[in-house]
């Protein structure tokens, strides 16, 4: 069962999770066991390099080894996350811009590879299901603010999720899986408009292409 954990802020575990292979990892182990081989192959990535990192989510206290199984003379070694940690926002202030992006991106790319198969899968159907995104206009004050509504959301649902553990647990109620997503980011420039000249250049071409078919 993985818990949630506060803000970190001590550089050694920062450091520790600011990998995007880490990211992805923790990601995968959120939901189920793997073995290191196992993270390896999804991941597309050398079994040597995947458990160095396992090793060191380990070490951090990320995620635990949850059981052994042996298996034609060898002990595979199943994985489990214990924690989804969050990285402080002093701390995420002092990261050097090319990891915040690294791991902006692994988690972004998880994120949106989770959507995607929840939508084919139509995990959107309940009527309760929340598909929203709203642009507005902040102050650093206002942005700070918005963004200690949206932690203190994530903290009240977790609270739901205890008494809903306990409910199931009870055989009162049938567990419903759910993800929440949260994002708060300074919205992006729009993209380009297209090049009047180039298209102008490409309707001459076309034009040219349908006289020369006609003359044919």
């Amino acid at each position: 069962m993985t818990k949630a954990v506060q803000d970190i802020d001590d550089p050694r575990l920062v450091k520790a999770l600011a990998h995007p292979i880490r990211v992805r990892i923790l990601g995968i182990l959120e939901h189920r066991t793997a073995t290191p081989k196992e993270l390896a192959a999804e991941l597309g990535l050398p079994l040597e390099n995947t458990s160095y990192h396992v090793r060191t989510l380990k070490k951090f206290g990320f995620i635990r080894l949850e059981r052994k199984r042996q298996v034609r003379g060898a002990v595979e070694h199943h994985y489990r996350a214990v924690a989804r940690p969050r990285v402080s926002a002093r701390a995420w202030e002092q990261m050097p811009e090319s990891l915040k992006q690294a791991m902006s991106a692994a988690n972004v790319s998880q994120l949106s590879e989770l959507v995607n198969r929840a939508v084919a899968q139509g995990k959107f159907s309940r009527p309760e299901s929340q598909l929203q995104r709203m642009p507005y206009t902040l102050d650093e004050q206002g942005f700070r603010e918005a963004s200690a509504i949206l932690s203190e959301a994530l903290e009240r649902i977790s609270e739901v999720e205890r008494r809903a553990k306990a409910r199931v647990q009870r055989g009162q109620t049938d567990p419903v899986p759910a993800v929440t997503a949260v994002m708060l980011f300074d919205r992006p420039d729009p993209a380009p408009l297209p090049d009047p000249a180039g298209d102008e250049r490409a309707d001459d071409g076309d034009a040219e292409e349908r006289k020369t078919g006609v003359a044919g």
